[in-house]
């Protein structure tokens, strides 16, 4: 089994209404676990995990459960406005590509 990465109990929260959301729109659309499980070609634990807001479950397992649902392009609105992003560029505060190199310590 794979061991959780340390995440933050907020962003935990937000994993656990993604999920959350995920089941509702499931719901809605009258699919069964099993049928969304077949559909996206996961097991069912994976979308019971997914649906649980799992952060151990990988995000291509999120994006084809959104695929499955018709809910894909709200994954490309991430980020998509970056209001803090647009404020630094318009700073004129320049960022590299790279992070820079870390040095090795003797």
């Amino acid at each position: 089994m794979k061991k959780a990465p340390a995440i933050l109990p907020k962003n935990l929260k937000i994993l656990k209404d993604l999920g959350e959301q995920i089941q509702l729109a499931r719901l809605r659309r009258k699919l069964s676990a099993e049928q969304l499980a077949e559909r996206t070609g996961l097991g069912r634990k994976t979308i019971s995990n997914i649906e649980q807001g799992s952060p151990t479950v990988a995000i291509g397992s999120y994006l084809q459960v959104l695929f499955v649902l018709g809910l894909e392009k709200d994954l490309s609105m991430v980020a998509a406005a970056d209001p803090l992003g647009r404020k630094l560029q318009d700073a004129g505060i320049i960022t590299q590509k790279r992070a820079p190199k870390q040095t090795k310590k003797p």
